[in-house]
């Protein structure tokens, strides 16, 4: 997507709107689309309740986020110097794929994900203090299996085409190692409920007759997803809202949809909100495209979010 355009004057646009539609909002529909989902169903949520119960809220803002970005783009495109004269990297009429197999590799992924969640076992182990289940062990030893092969069958040529490298995915590291060492007395604040620093936020959610307020838990639930990471976030209001995933799932389905769709959707507003969102942004910066600064990139959030927020807060969370 870059490649394709780096002849363009603008291109920061594209970026940000991969990470509204792609990194985020594509992600709702199931648990291996986005990592709060996953969280839920491994807390019992059924595989396919979330693209049962949002996918009219997906279907809008993916839809009006594409709409968005054809205007916008179209507009840009049309300005005068948009398109360099010279291509740096000129198309090829052959389309195809190289290091194909990977793509078992990614089916691989998908099944150890999909296999620790359904998966049920009291084998636990104990690893520096933190209980670890088997499902779990062997998920991610799994998946570290899986990366150091494909590094070993993919051809270098392959990486130096898609210009590889482990900067960008280094830098995310050192900055979520910082944010999850950090986030870890605001969550307990979080859990503290009514009697915490935080219970002014806890209380919001609830009515005065004591049941949950759909549109009061979207935008909680989505405005710490924002600053916090949204996994986490997720976990506290879902346990907020009672933390039984059958009641959840049947009773109060309107509210664990608006806890789904604030952690998922909100997770966009900011770089730090998910970690792919970071992760672009710095394998754009990476190939020489000027990204917003982390303010500016609020700014694009802010102006182009959360009025279509405020439009599903009045359909669906009302």
């Amino acid at each position: 997507l870059i490649r394709a355009n780096d002849n363009r004057a603008h291109k920061a646009h594209v970026v940000v709107f991969f990470i509204f539609i792609v990194s985020n909002a594509g992600g709702s529909l199931t648990p291996l689309g986005d990592p709060p989902l996953f969280l839920g169903f491994l807390k019992g949520v059924d595989f396919f309740w979330t693209v049962r119960h949002i996918f009219p809220e997906t279907l809008f803002l993916v839809g009006s986020l594409l709409a968005i970005f054809y205007a916008l783009d179209l507009w840009f495109y049309r300005q005068r110097k948009e398109v360099a004269p010279l291509d740096p990297t000129p198309d090829t009429g052959r389309i195809g794929f190289d290091g194909a197999a990977n793509f078992w590799l990614l089916g691989a992924i998908a099944g150890l994900v999909l296999l620790s969640g359904f998966w049920k076992s009291a084998v636990v182990f104990n690893i520096a203090g933190t209980d670890v289940g088997l499902p779990g062990l062997v998920r991610d030893a799994g998946l570290v299996a899986i990366t150091l092969l494909s590094l070993k069958i993919t051809a270098a040529k392959v990486h130096a085409d898609n210009q590889f490298s482990w900067g960008p995915m280094a830098e995310v590291a050192k900055l979520f190692a910082g944010i999850f060492l950090t986030i870890i007395p605001v969550i307990a604040m979080l859990k503290a409920g009514t009697s915490g620093p935080f219970g002014a936020v806890v209380s919001a959610v609830t009515r005065p007759d004591g049941s949950p307020d759909p549109a009061m838990y979207f935008w909680a639930t989505g405005a710490l997803s924002s600053f916090l990471d949204n996994a986490p976030t997720y976990l506290v209001f879902f346990n907020t809202a009672g933390g039984d995933p059958q009641a959840m799932m049947t009773t109060f389905a309107s509210t664990l949809a608006a806890i789904s769709a604030g952690a998922v959707f909100m997770g966009a507003n900011t770089y730090i909100g998910n970690a792919p969102n970071l992760m672009v942004k710095a394998i754009a910066e990476d190939r020489n495209v000027k990204m917003p600064s982390f303010f500016g990139y609020m700014l694009w959030s802010g102006g182009v979010l959360i009025p279509l927020f405020i439009i599903m807060t009045f359909i669906w969370f009302k």
